[in-house]
C-alpha cells in the first residue's frame, strides 16, 4: 500500500471511528489497517491516533494531520475526475438524496429530458425527509433546504424560494383576506412544528422591521407535504416555501396573501461530500438543475 492509500485508509477509520469498521468498508482484515496506520505514523514520525481496548480518539497532531489529508484526498480526486473527464463523454450513476415532495415536483418531471441529453448518465434516487450520511451511503448529491450547517460538505446554491402564505379561494371568501399580519390573530393558521418548536412566520412591517407572527390554529404538523395538503382541503392558511405550492398558485387553487410584507426566503442547495471531488456527472446534473429551478421558480 503506498503512502497516498495509508492516508486515504487513515481518513476511513476517522469516519467510521473505528479499525474494525474500517476494515470491514476497505475489505481486509484489521490487523491489516493498524499495521498500516503504524507504519503511516512511523513515516511521518508522529503519532496519530491514541488507542485503548474501548475507544479511538485523534491526536491534537493527528487532527491537523486529518484536515490536511481530506484537502489531499479531496484535490487528488478533482485531478483524477478531470484526467477521466477529458477521455469520454460523462457517463456512469449518479446518486441523489431529495426530499420526496421536492423530487416529485421538481427533479422527476425533467428525467426525460436530462436523459435524452446525457444518455450515458443513470440517476438513483433516494427520497427522503432525513439527512442522509452522504459519505456513509454513498450518496453523490444531495438537495437541501435552508441554513446549511455541515462543514463537510460542499454547497452550491441551486435556487432561493421566499415563503408565502396562502390560502384556497374558499376559505378566504368564508373568512376573509387578511389586510396586515396583524389580522392572522382572527385566522385558522396551519402550524409547522420543525424539532418540537412551533416555527413563527416572519413579515415585514409598516415601518420596514421584521415582525413574527406566531401561529395558532387546530391542525400542527412537522410535514411540509401535510401543511400544503391541508391548505388545498381549506383547513386555514398557511405559510411555506413558494417551491411547494408553484403549480397551486399558478393555476388560482390557492392564492397569495399579505404580498407587501413578505421578507423570509430559504435556500435550496446541492451538497456533495467535497473529498470525492466533483466528477463530470455530478456537475453536469447540477448544472441541469439550476437550469430547470430557474425556470420552474420563477417570478409568481
Amino acid at each position: 500500500m503506498d503512502r497516498l492509500d495509508a492516508i486515504r485508509l487513515f481518513i476511513r477509520v476517522i469516519e467510521r471511528g473505528s479499525f474494525s469498521a474500517a476494515a470491514r468498508e476497505a475489505g481486509t482484515g484489521q490487523s491489516v489497517v493498524s499495521k498500516q496506520i503504524v507504519a503511516l505514523e512511523a513515516q511521518l514520525g508522529a503519532q496519530l491516533l491514541l488507542r485503548t481496548s474501548r475507544s479511538l480518539r485523534m491526536t491534537e497532531t493527528g487532527q491537523r494531520f486529518y484536515e490536511s489529508a481530506l484537502r489531499l484526498v479531496d484535490y487528488y480526486a478533482a485531478l483524477e475526475a478531470l484526467a477521466r473527464d477529458t477521455q469520454a463523454a460523462p457517463s456512469g450513476l449518479v446518486r441523489i438524496a431529495v426530499a420526496p415532495v421536492f423530487g416529485r415536483l421538481y427533479v422527476v418531471p425533467h428525467l426525460l429530458a436530462f436523459f435524452e441529453r446525457f444518455p450515458g448518465i443513470r440517476v438513483e434516487m433516494f427520497a427522503s425527509d432525513r439527512y442522509v450520511n452522504m459519505i456513509g451511503e454513498g450518496v453523490d448529491l444531495a438537495i437541501r433546504h435552508g441554513d446549511l450547517a455541515d462543514s463537510t460538505l460542499t454547497a452550491r446554491r441551486l435556487a432561493t424560494s421566499p415563503f408565502v402564505t396562502v390560502a384556497t379561494p374558499a376559505y378566504l371568501e368564508r373568512h376573509g383576506v387578511p389586510a396586515a399580519p396583524a389580522d392572522l390573530t382572527s385566522h385558522a393558521c396551519i402550524v409547522f412544528t420543525g424539532r418540537e418548536e412551533i416555527r413563527p412566520w416572519s413579515y415585514r412591517g409598516g415601518d420596514g422591521a421584521k415582525m413574527l407572527h406566531r401561529p395558532d390554529g387546530s391542525f400542527l404538523t412537522n410535514d411540509g407535504e401535510q401543511i400544503r395538503a391541508a391548505v388545498l382541503s381549506h383547513l386555514g392558511i398557511a405559510n411555506l416555501p413558494a417551491w411547494l405550492v408553484m403549480p397551486e398558485l399558478a393555476s388560482g387553487a390557492l392564492t397569495s396573501v399579505l404580498r407587501d410584507h413578505e421578507m423570509e426566503t430559504t435556500a435550496i442547495s446541492a451538497v456533495y461530500p467535497s473529498r470525492r471531488g466533483l466528477t463530470a456527472k455530478v456537475r453536469i446534473f447540477i448544472d441541469f438543475l439550476v437550469e430547470t429551478l430557474a425556470r420552474d421558480l420563477q417570478e409568481r
